[in-house]
């Protein structure tokens, strides 16, 4: 078989950039760390369907990007036993993109789209017949003599993942038998996601380390996993290849990576509601050009973290800093008088 193409539209689930990177995502459920309430409903839905021996109905997780959604689609064509194929909402332009992949995909297969609320509306509306009935309307010809055909398709699962799912279409968003958002994880469990992370890549970390990638790693195992492989390279050069925590703690200050995981960005978004719009409020649009960052990555990674640390407020007139973050950056604040009292730092039972 002819190697595909790098730019496609269906990725293969075996097709990762490297074996070890791929590693370290777990393979079933019961590897998968955090996501209590999730993994025990995901376990009863998937293990019911087995017993039917039918495919699970259409899954939809949402929730903040980095959090194990394309992790638990693997998981879960893994537990079910059958193929995976994997594509994005953006990558699928047109109707016929759509149709190409449906009337491909085998009895029982799990087709995954990540951001799913980025679909277009014409090639949503195919979903529909597609995910309710199995079925493929496709119109052959224009004009007078245009006529509509209907093809049966096999029963298949989509899992869809979005970070917004009040984005989702209201009759997309009903199609979904299982519907369920992924939580920020608390820095218990981040601690064995990243100690388990160093064993597959065989290095040695100590335990006060792994709790200090996993206090600054924001509640997401993605930022953990990747402050830990650069903790592994400061090791190599300026250590004796373990990772302790005074080299964990150097790494991440060379990163710009403070006490409460907050980096360059971050900064910068807080200092310019401060110093140049007198604290705010302003819109996200004028805070995203006055940085030269996109609006979505500060909505979507910047902001949610900075609501949860209590350092920002969202206003109907726009963003506003708090007393706190004026603290944090050891700034005067431009609020005078203002009480902090609603602060909510990430402990073990924040989430």
């Amino acid at each position: 078989m002819p190697q595909e193409e790098p730019n496609r539209l269906i990725d293969s689930e075996k097709r990762i950039e490297d074996q070890k990177e791929g590693s370290l995502r777990p393979q079933l459920l019961a590897e998968f760390i955090g996501q209590a309430k999730l993994k025990k409903n995901l376990h009863i839905f998937i293990q019911a369907a087995k017993k039917r021996r039918e495919s699970i109905e259409h899954v939809l997780l949402y929730g903040p990007p980095g959090l194990g959604k394309t992790t638990l689609a693997n998981i879960i064509s893994n537990e079910m036993q059958v193929h995976i194929k994997i594509t994005s909402g953006p990558a699928i332009e047109r109707p016929g993109d759509l149709a190409a992949i449906l009337t491909n995909l085998e009895p029982g297969d799990v087709l995954f789209i990540d951001e799913i609320h980025r679909l277009n509306r014409a090639v949503e509306e195919v979903l529909y017949p597609a995910m309710e009935d199995f079925q493929l309307d496709i119109i052959i010809g224009k004009g007078p003599s245009a006529r509509s055909i209907r093809i049966d398709l096999s029963k298949f699962t989509l899992i869809g993942a979005t970070t917004r799912v009040g984005m989702l279409s209201a009759p997309l968003r009903d199609r979904f038998g299982f519907i369920d958002r992924l939580e920020y994880y608390n820095h218990e469990d981040l601690a064995t996601i990243v100690r388990r992370a160093s064993d597959v890549l065989t290095t040695e970390i100590e335990h006060e380390a792994a709790q200090e990638i996993a206090k600054r790693s924001r509640g997401t195992p993605r930022i953990a996993n990747r402050l830990l492989k650069r903790s592994r390279d400061w090791a190599q050069m300026h250590g004796e290849g373990d990772i302790t925590q005074a080299i964990a703690q150097s790494a991440l200050l060379g990163l710009g990576v403070d006490e409460l995981g907050l980096d360059d960005i971050d900064r910068k978004y807080m200092l310019s509601i401060a110093q140049k719009f007198g604290g705010g409020p302003v819109g996200i649009e004028t805070i995203a050009a006055s940085i030269s960052e996109e609006t979505d990555s500060l909505e979507d990674v910047v902001e949610p973290y900075l609501l949860q640390l209590g350092f920002i407020d969202r206003t109907p007139r726009g963003r506003v800093i708090t007393p706190l973050a004026c603290a944090h950056l050891n700034i005067p604040s431009p609020h005078k008088g203002s009480s902090v009292d609603r602060v909510s730092l990430f402990t073990d039972q924040d989430t």
